[in-house]
């Protein structure tokens, strides 16, 4: 199939303005009473600027690589939340994709660092299906909980169904959703602080499976020290009387 200069030079320019609209959701925090939620996953240059605060050397970079599932669960030499993906050396990883590869302990270092935490199994999932904002745009209506993250269905997400993205998705690339959020389904899990014995909830599903995983009710509980490719996270905040009417940032 050929295409016309004209029509690839509105392709780029569209994708261009895309982008940039995108990243601009990078760093939001989400209001929802007296607390609050990004609005999207954590990213790769989110960390980064964590690292270079703090010093950290995550566990997959000392321990020789993250996990992916293939024959069981394989450590995969040099991937890190540096390389989800594993790549070359001196090839940056895209900035806007999801920081991954992270444990419970070392995705809650980072919300504290950023001044917040991980959020609860049930602050996620109401701020993940109900909408809660005063004036939602159309369609989305106050009140109402949605059977998907995405609203009436999964449609957007990055699922293992047919979608633009192989693997993760860049933070913002998505279907915006409940509460004006990103990937709260699919992408990747998202670590939450509740607790059952050594393990903590992961919600929300990822690229790897199919839309079934984004639903409120899965219990998906992890090894807390355990880390992936398919897992990474976002915060919440707990808002003082002064902020709650303002969607802030943050690193």
């Amino acid at each position: 199939m050929l295409f016309s200069a004209t029509w690839l030079r509105g392709l780029l320019y569209g994708m261009a303005f895309f982008m940039h609209g995108a990243m601009a959701q990078v760093g939001d925090k989400v209001p929802l009473g007296d607390w609050a939620i990004d609005r999207t996953e954590v990213t790769i240059g989110q960390f980064e600027r964590y690292v270079r605060a703090t010093g950290t050397v995550t566990r997959a970079e000392k321990e020789g690589g993250g996990f992916e599932y293939g024959a069981g669960w394989e450590r995969r030499p040099g991937w890190s939340w540096r390389h989800p993906d594993g790549q070359a050396a001196g090839v940056a990883s895209r900035a806007e994709l999801p920081a991954v590869h992270l444990d419970f302990a070392e995705a809650q270092a980072y919300c504290r660092w950023a001044g917040g935490r991980l959020p609860t199994g049930a602050e996620w999932q109401k701020a993940g299906f109900t909408e809660l904002r005063d004036a939602p745009p159309a369609p989305w209506v106050k009140g109402r909980t949605y059977p998907w993250s995405t609203g009436d269905s999964p449609q957007g997400a990055n699922t293992s169904d047919t979608d633009p993205w192989p693997r993760a998705a860049p933070a913002g690339a998505t279907r915006q959703g409940v509460n004006g959020l990103y990937d709260m389904g699919a992408n990747v899990w998202e670590w939450t602080s509740e607790a059952r014995g050594p393990e903590r909830r992961t919600v929300g599903g990822s690229w790897w499976y199919g839309a079934f995983n984004m639903k409120a009710d899965v219990q998906a509980f992890k090894p807390a020290d355990f880390y992936a490719v398919y897992i990474g996270f976002r915060c919440a905040y707990d808002l003082q009387p002064q902020d709650r009417n303002a969607s802030k940032t943050r690193p």
